[in-house]
């Protein structure tokens, strides 16, 4: 199941995702049949048994002939981030790609433990939205290709082996980066929370599409050339362990999102480095997930 946001004739709305990627079906067409939804997806995130509710709608919706009238064609509607305004500081994990931590410093560079930084809720936009250059404080924007985990249960404390029971779904972000203020502060935030600096998306997919979650092709593109080429398979800590780590002493909550990291092609680490100029174009893909494009204005 594919959930997202989008606006339709000024209205922001929660919709389901067809399985082709190419039409929405608003969920507030839920209450036809008795089912009253939040407004916004993280507000469902929020709700009870929001999964099994949003499960069987799009089953309705997808094999009943009367529902075939609702759905909008995704060309007639402006997709936004899933998750429009995260509750809280977007979670991101540093080095979490071995090559990646080699091509940042040395074979010296790659964590023992996790490391953690965050990027504020004004630096995500949504798909085909224009990234600021930001080229008043910046020369070296940079791109970050990442699979994001969407948590959908609150806890604390969780075992490594009860993680997975903690994700809903997952989405595509690119943790776009000011190298020179990461550099010159010492610090990831400011480097790292520039507006605009998180587009996130397509959208949503449930963890039940994707069982094979630590095994996903990833791949970022800057206009039609390769960068980044990697699988899921090559973080050093894993989903489990990721939310095992960061729930020791801190509440996950539904709509939190963690951003796992990037691999190795970032535009750092070229001899000499490819950094992003306004009017180039970012493509991530993600296995099972699809493409999250993004130009910089």
């Amino acid at each position: 199941m594919k959930l997202g946001t989008v606006i339709h004739k000024k209205e922001k709305l929660a919709v389901l995702v067809s399985g082709d990627g190419q039409a929405v079906l608003p969920l507030k067409e839920a209450s036809s049949r008795g089912v009253e939804f939040p407004p916004t997806l993280i507000g469902c995130l929020e709700g009870t048994a929001f999964f099994e509710k949003a499960q069987s709608f799009a089953q309705w919706a997808e094999s009943v002939e009367e529902a075939k009238a609702l759905w909008i064609p995704i060309s007639d509607v402006e997709l936004l981030a899933p998750i429009t305004r995260p509750a809280k500081n977007i979670i991101c994990i540093g080095k979490n790609y071995a090559e990646h931590a080699i091509e940042m410093g040395s074979a010296d560079d790659i964590p023992e433990h996790v490391m953690v930084f965050t990027k504020p809720p004004t630096a995500v936009i949504g798909p085909d939205k224009g990234i600021p250059s930001h080229s008043e404080i910046t020369d070296q924007l940079d791109y970050e290709g990442e699979l994001a985990v969407i948590i959908g249960k609150k806890g604390t404390g969780i075992a490594k082996e009860d993680a997975m029971d903690y994700v809903f779904g997952y989405t595509i972000l690119n943790d776009v980066t000011a190298r020179d203020l990461q550099s010159r502060h010492k610090q990831y935030f400011l480097g790292k929370g520039l507006d605009g600096s998180a587009p996130m998306g397509p959208w949503i997919v449930t963890k039940d599409e994707i069982p094979h979650h630590g095994n996903l092709d990833i791949q970022t593109k800057v206009n039609g050339e390769i960068r980044q080429d990697s699988n899921t398979k090559h973080l050093i800590f894993p989903i489990e362990q990721l939310i095992a780590d960061l729930s020791k002493g801190m509440t996950l909550e539904p709509g939190d999102i963690i951003a796992t990291g990037t691999p190795a092609g970032v535009g750092k680490g070229f001899k000499p480095p490819k950094f992003l100029k306004s009017g180039d174009t970012i493509e991530i893909t993600i296995e099972g997930i699809g493409v999250l494009k993004n130009t910089v204005s």
